[in-house]
């Protein structure tokens, strides 16, 4: 019976990292497609900035109550609706004929992506308690193959005669696959499982209310701890989406690449980058998540600097391959940092994690502002900010 218990959770696990290889790969691709699609669609910075900001608020306004749910209604019900809506965004994307109609799908992408993969997240946090930071790693390496792997179809998408719009079209009938394998794989309770030998049953608890839920994340975002990480979070992902954002322009538009080339430039950083979580995965068996955090902040603020002030193509890669290499397990040991603190409430994570990350998706907007007025080259120096903040705000003690 214990062999199939595993088997069983084994499958969950890997339904959850296809989910997040989806949504990464949907990820990679679009951000490496932006120099085509702003030839396309006829697209200024703040257009970009905008496409990259709105539709990360309007989720972050919709997914808080998708997390208070998520620990207190039926969760595989919403990350199955999440699926739906996320394929649906998709095929919309592909056929959007302009400015208005692009944004509108991103929008909706959003937090169908909030419901459809971050719960599958929370879902895959709550399977073994005792090994959050390891499953974030697994979780981590399974987004960037997925990222690493979406320049490489967007190439190919090219060189079919496909362009942008025929690979968001494929991109959204794979994920009406990968919801139909969440649809045979994702229990009707989605979470609950204490470890790889415990039964496959929802643990028993006492049921939340929704305004017990509610409460439950107001006390979180008061707790000290819980804002520490929210906001490292935030800080961090400067040297991972936003950098990854905004990497395809500034290779095209400042170190005058064809986009072509710059589609390598961005697979050098993702490569070298997936190559530093499948590494982490080990690593972390034998060394602290935060002593490891604490090395890789003070290398990649000796690197990003580098990077932007190199001349040489064949070294400017060199360093942004560096760069993807050093940034991985940033997300990983924070946001399993978070889960510890909140054991139980993977939930709620979720929750507080949209309600802080309202600051961290008006960034893109403002690096796209910053780029109108000064240019990118300028504007790519407020990414520093990101290392600078985790080298101040890393705990220096922790346990763990």
């Amino acid at each position: 019976m214990r062999f199939f218990r595993r088997n069983r959770l084994a499958a969950l696990i890997l339904t959850f990292l296809v989910i997040e290889f989806l949504d990464e790969l949907v990820y990679g691709a679009l951000e490496t497609s932006w120099p085509l699609i702003r030839a396309d669609l006829g697209l200024t910075y703040v257009q970009i900035g905008l496409a990259l900001s709105l539709p990360g608020l309007i989720g972050n306004t919709i997914e808080p109550v998708l997390g208070i749910l998520a620990d207190t209604w039926r969760r595989r019900v919403l990350i199955l609706g999440g699926g739906v809506f996320f394929s649906a965004a998709l095929l919309w994307m592909s056929t959007s004929q302009g400015f208005l109609g692009f944004l509108l799908a991103s929008c909706l992408l959003s937090p169908a992506s909030g419901a459809f993969v971050s719960l599958s997240q929370a879902s895959l946090m709550d399977s073994q308690p005792g090994r959050r930071e390891q499953n974030m790693a697994r979780w981590t390496f399974a987004g960037s193959i997925g990222v690493f792997a979406g320049p490489l179809v967007l190439s190919a998408s090219l060189a079919l005669g496909w362009g942008w719009r025929g690979l968001l079209a494929g991109l959204g009938v794979f994920s009406l696959a990968a919801l139909l394998l969440a649809w045979r794989r994702v229990p009707a309770q989605a979470r609950g499982f204490e470890s790889a030998e415990a039964p496959d049953e929802p643990a028993e608890r006492k049921p939340l209310t929704f305004a017990e839920g509610v409460r439950a994340a107001l006390r979180a975002l008061r707790r000290k701890d819980v804002l520490r990480w929210l906001v490292l979070l935030e800080f961090s992902d400067l040297m991972l989406d936003v950098l990854y954002s905004y990497l395809a322009l500034y290779l095209v538009d400042v170190a005058r690449l064809t986009p072509e080339v710059a589609a390598v430039g961005v697979a050098v950083w993702t490569g070298v980058g997936l190559l530093g979580d499948l590494l982490l995965i080990p690593l972390l068996e034998r060394v602290r998540g935060l002593d490891y955090l604490r090395v890789s902040v003070v290398l990649e603020l000796l690197l990003f600097p580098a990077f932007l002030l190199a001349g040489p193509l064949a070294l400017k890669l060199i360093l942004l391959g560096l760069l993807g290499f050093f940034n991985s397990g940033w997300y990983s040991v924070l946001m399993g940092r978070l889960y510890s603190t909140l054991p139980g409430q993977s939930g709620t994570v979720l929750t507080v994690g949209n309600v802080v990350g309202w600051f961290g998706k008006l960034i893109p907007l403002g690096i796209g502002l910053a780029a109108e007025q000064f240019g990118l080259s300028a504007a790519m120096w407020l990414l520093l900010a990101g290392p600078v903040a985790l080298l101040i705000g890393l705990p220096r003690r922790a346990a763990g």
